[in-house]
């Protein structure tokens, strides 16, 4: 082997190694950030609205959105949801909740991922419960089937 080729060969594995480095660092970093999140979820906010605690709403249907205002598929979904929540204001109530800012209800409602859609009918029991984006279409759809007009 020639000193080229030991060059070549130590320059390739020293760059591997770096690469393994950068990958273990966003690995890292990837962990911190859930364990992060993660433990958000473990400590009362204290002075955050309760406003969930009443949730569902006794005798309407209700669909609750539990997201982010940073969140994209939540950004996403608000123009969505003020749309729906004025078509069927006084029918169904439609709530978005921000667990970024108040983690309390993520641990109520048993979330692990956002957005996250949970549906509940007129006697307030979970009927559907849907994770990520959800189009007006199928909100419309569900909230027909549970006999919203």
């Amino acid at each position: 082997m020639t000193n080229l080729s030991r060059t070549i060969l130590a320059v390739e594995k020293a760059r591997h190694k770096k690469m393994n480095g950068v990958k273990v660092k966003r690995i890292i970093l990837i962990f911190m950030i859930l364990g992060f999140m993660i433990s958000c979820g473990q400590g009362e906010a204290g002075g955050k609205s309760r406003a969930y605690k009443e949730l569902p709403v006794k005798g309407m249907v209700t669909m609750i959105d539990l997201g982010a205002d940073k969140c994209v598929p939540c950004k996403m979904m608000a123009p969505i949801l003020k749309e729906v929540e004025k078509e069927y204001k006084n029918k169904a109530a439609i709530v978005f909740l921000d667990v970024w800012k108040d983690p309390a209800p993520a641990r109520r409602f048993g979330i692990r991922a956002i957005p996250t859609q949970i549906f509940f009918d007129r006697n307030g029991r979970e009927v559907f419960r849907h994770v990520g984006f959800l189009d007006k279409k199928s909100i419309v759809t569900k909230l027909a089937e549970l006999g919203v007009k």
